[in-house]
């Protein structure tokens, strides 16, 4: 590894208590969502609204803490973190007011393998899971409030199946195809961006896929009545 890194310059920490994230030793990139680095990013909610913000653009601390309707230096300190966690990168400055604002975008995301998701601890998945899912419900949530879904041909779909073994694998198999598929619709979209100004015709767009072995909703207890414990499932095994 190389020498210690130095904090970003992205604002003052909140007072009451320290991190060590700004000591870290440069490493490799973030590639799998297993890293603990990416772990780490993802077990505080408004670390998971920046990375989504920055997903769309850069932007600053400032401009990230107008958004979130949150204080500068809590904002701040967030950001810094996850440039420590090599997870946003400095872009750019631009003058505002007198002072200098520093830019960040994200840097590509840690893929969600097979193998990394086999790879985490059980706590671990728990809590990454929570966090997706916090943020799946609000960006569909906001979105369907600003009339995302009032399109004709949009969709939003609930499944209950019954499925042995293979027909797990198979839907497994599928869904990865069609995840595939959607990679290269949207190069496809780049492709026919031929002069400046094409990309003014482009629109944001939200899809979300879950597939899981499922908890039948007759069977759910309230979470009050099980204090948020783990509901067992029984495994279908093959014959």
């Amino acid at each position: 590894m190389g020498s210690a890194r130095s904090a970003a310059p992205a604002g003052g920490r909140p007072s009451g208590g320290t991190d060590n994230v700004s000591h870290l030793a440069r490493r490799k990139p973030v590639t799998t969502i297993n890293d603990p680095r990416y772990l780490k990013a993802v077990s505080h909610p408004v670390r998971v609204r920046i990375l989504a913000m920055l997903d769309e653009g850069p932007a600053s601390p400032k401009q990230l803490a107008d958004r979130l309707g949150a204080s500068l230096g809590v904002v701040a300190y967030h950001v810094r973190t996850l440039h420590d966690l090599d997870l946003l990168k400095l872009v750019g400055t631009r003058q505002r007011r007198g002072a200098t604002e520093h830019m960040y975008a994200t840097v590509a995301r840690p893929s969600f393998s097979d193998e990394a998701w086999a790879a985490m601890e059980p706590v671990a998945k728990q809590r990454l899971l929570g966090s997706m899912l916090r943020q799946i419900g609000e960006y569909a949530n906001s979105s369907a409030a600003a009339g995302g879904f009032d399109r004709d041909d949009a969709n939003i779909s609930r499944l209950s199946l019954r499925l042995d073994e293979r027909g797990w694998q198979q839907l497994a198999a599928a869904s990865k195809k069609w995840l595939a598929e959607v990679d290269k619709i949207e190069s496809g979209v780049q492709k026919r961006l031929k002069k400046p100004g094409d990309e003014h015709g482009l629109m944001d767009v939200g899809l979300v896929m879950l597939l899981f072995e499922a908890l039948p909703l007759s069977e759910a207890t309230a979470p009050s009545q099980n204090d948020g414990a783990r509901t067992p499932r029984k495994r279908v095994t093959s014959s």
